[in-house]
C-alpha cells in the first residue's frame, strides 16, 4: 500500500509544481499586460524590474496555488483513469478514497502552508510590491524626444526636433522654449543643427547647438508688463555658431518611497492587526454616531425651542405661561397661541432648520458609509485568508474524482474544465465581495458563499466517482435523449391513434 501511496503522490506532484509555474506565468502576464503603460519608458534597470516580479510572484502565490491543485487533480486522476490504472486499483479492492488519500493529506499540508503565507508572507509581499509599483508610477519618463514632436517631460521647457539622425546622433531644427520664469513665452532658442547628451549622473541635460538664434522677452517686473499697453517691449535677439545650453534634470530617478506610508492598508496586514485595526475603527465609528446625535439635538432641535420661545415670549398675543423648563414646553400649544405674523416666522425658521438638518444628515450619511466600506474591506481580507486556504482543499475535491469520471490526462480537457470551475469560483468570490464592501451581505455570508456552494459540489462529484457514474460519458446523455425522444414519439402516435379513432 506505501508504493502504491508513492505512486499516486508522484504521479500528482510533477503535474503540480507543473501548473503551479504555468498559472504563475500566466498571472504575472495578465498584470504587466495592465500595468505596460506605467512601465514602458521609464528607463527601469533589470534589478528593479526582477525585484518587482519577485514580490508580485509571491503575491499572487495564494490565488495561483488553488487553481494549480485543481488542474493537477484533474490531469493525474485523468491520466490514472485513461491508463487503466485506477480500474486496476479498484479491481484489487482498494476503493477510490484509499487511493485519494495520501494526496489529501498533501492538501492539508498546503492549505496549512497557504494560510500561514497569506497570513505572514503575503502582507509583506504586498507591501514591498504595491511601494514599488507606486515609485515606478510616478517616476518620471526616460528622456526620450522624438522628431515633430514637443517634449514636455522637462519641468520649464518645450522642446521640439524637425528630425534626428540614430547613426551621427545629430538633431535638425532644434527649438526649445525656455518657461522656468513662468512668464510665457519669452526665451526661445532655434538652432539648424545640434547634439544632446546627459551627464553621467543623470542629473543635467546638454544641448550643444550650431548656427542658430535666441529671441528674449526682457519683461522682468509689474512695471516693465504695464508698457504692454503702449506695445512697447525691451527685446534682445542673439546670433550663434556655437552655443551650450543647460537644463537641470529633476526627478528622472527611481526614488524609493518609504515602505511605513503603506503599511497600514488592509492588504499588508496579517490576522491579528486586521482583528485590532477593525475593532478600532468599529469603535471610533460608534463614537462618531453618538456624536452626530448629540450634535442633531444640540445643534439643530435645541437652538429651534430656545429661538422659538424668545419669539413666543417677545409676542405681545401669546398668553401662554412659559417654563424654563424645555420638557414642560409645549410646542403646540404655544404655536397655536401665536399670532399670525409670528407663525409665519416660526414656519420659515422651522423649515430653514429642517434643511440644514437635512443637509447635515445627509454629509454625515456619506461619511459613515465611507467608514463602513473601509471597515468591511478589513474584514473582507481578514476572511480571504481562511477562504482561499480552504479552497484548496475543495478544489483537490472537485479536481480528483472529476479527472478520475472523465479519464482524460493532458493538457486539453483538464484546462478547459479548470478554467470552467474557477470562472465561477471567482464570479462567486467576486459577487460575494461586492455584496459584502456595499453593506448588503455580512462578512462571513459575503466571503463565504464559494466555498458553501463549491463544497458539495465536491463531495457529489467524489460519491459520483466512487460509485462508478458516468455523468461525463456522453453515450449516457444520448442514451437519455434517445430514450426521451423515444417516449414523446410514443405518445404522439398513441394520440393520433385515438384521434383516428374518435372519428
Amino acid at each position: 500500500m506505501k508504493r502504491l501511496h508513492r505512486y499516486v503522490l508522484g504521479s500528482f506532484v510533477g503535474p503540480l509544481v507543473l501548473t503551479f509555474f504555468i498559472v504563475m506565468f500566466l498571472m504575472i502576464m495578465q498584470f504587466l499586460w495592465r500595468y505596460i503603460d506605467d512601465l514602458v519608458g521609464k528607463g527601469l534597470t533589470f534589478n528593479i524590474l526582477s525585484e518587482l516580479l519577485f514580490y508580485l510572484a509571491a503575491s499572487f502565490v495564494p490565488m495561483a496555488l488553488p487553481l494549480a491543485i485543481l488542474l493537477a487533480a484533474l490531469m493525474s486522476f485523468g491520466n490514472l483513469g485513461e491508463n487503466f490504472e485506477l480500474t486496476a486499483m479498484k479491481s484489487s479492492g482498494v476503493p477510490l478514497q484509499k487511493i485519494m488519500l495520501p494526496v489529501f493529506y498533501l492538501m492539508i499540508l498546503l492549505t496549512v502552508f497557504s494560510f500561514y503565507f497569506a497570513n505572514n508572507i503575503l502582507p509583506i509581499a504586498n507591501l514591498k510590491s504595491r511601494s514599488l509599483l507606486w515609485d515606478i508610477q510616478h517616476q518620471r519618463p526616460e528622456l526620450n524626444i522624438k522628431e515633430g514632436e514637443f517634449y514636455g517631460g522637462i519641468d520649464g521647457y518645450s522642446i521640439k526636433i524637425g528630425e534626428k539622425n540614430y547613426k551621427t546622433n545629430v538633431l535638425y531644427r532644434v527649438l526649445i522654449y525656455d518657461h522656468t520664469k513662468k512668464k510665457g513665452n519669452i526665451s526661445v532658442t532655434y538652432a539648424d543643427s545640434g547634439k544632446m547628451y546627459v551627464n553621467p549622473d543623470e542629473t543635467k541635460l546638454f544641448f550643444t547647438l550650431y548656427h542658430g538664434r535666441s529671441y528674449n522677452d526682457l519683461i522682468q517686473d509689474e512695471k516693465n508688463k504695464r508698457r504692454r499697453a503702449e506695445k512697447t517691449y525691451p527685446f534682445r535677439e542673439d546670433d550663434f555658431k556655437e552655443q551650450t545650453l543647460m537644463i537641470k534634470l529633476t526627478g528622472f530617478g527611481l526614488k524609493r518611497t518609504d515602505e511605513n506610508l503603506f503599511k497600514n492598508n488592509y492588504s499588508m496586514l496579517n490576522l491579528s492587526q486586521l482583528k485590532h485595526t477593525t475593532d478600532s475603527l468599529l469603535t471610533q465609528l460608534e463614537q462618531r454616531k453618538k456624536m452626530f446625535l448629540k450634535s442633531l439635538v444640540n445643534s439643530q432641535y435645541l437652538i429651534f425651542v430656545k429661538n422659538f420661545r424668545k419669539m413666543h415670549e417677545n409676542d405681545s398675543t401669546g398668553k401662554y405661561a412659559t417654563n424654563k423648563d424645555s420638557a414642560a414646553f409645549d410646542l403646540w400649544t404655544a404655536y397655536y397661541r401665536l399670532s399670525y405674523s409670528v407663525k409665519q416666522t416660526v414656519v420659515d425658521q422651522a423649515l430653514a432648520y429642517a434643511h440644514n438638518t437635512l443637509k447635515y444628515i445627509q454629509n454625515n450619511n456619506t461619511a459613515f458609509t465611507s467608514r463602513i466600506k473601509y471597515i468591511r474591506r478589513h474584514q473582507i481580507e481578514w476572511h480571504r485568508k481562511f477562504t482561499l486556504s480552504l479552497a484548496c482543499v475543495i478544489f483537490f475535491f472537485i479536481g480528483a474524482p472529476l479527472g478520475a469520471i472523465i479519464r482524460r490526462g493532458g493538457l486539453g480537457m483538464p484546462i478547459v474544465i479548470s478554467v470552467v470551475f474557477f470562472v465561477f469560483y471567482y464570479i462567486i468570490s467576486m459577487s460575494g465581495e461586492k455584496f459584502v464592501r456595499e453593506d448588503v451581505w455580512s462578512p462571513f455570508a459575503g466571503m463565504w458563499i464559494s466555498t458553501f456552494i463549491l463544497l458539495p459540489i465536491g463531495i457529489f462529484l467524489t460519491y459520483k466517482s466512487t460509485t462508478d457514474s458516468a455523468i461525463m460519458n456522453t453515450d449516457t446523455y444520448s442514451q437519455m435523449l434517445k430514450r426521451f425522444f423515444e417516449k414523446i414519439r410514443i405518445a404522439w402516435l398513441w394520440k393520433r391513434r385515438k384521434n383516428h379513432q374518435n372519428s
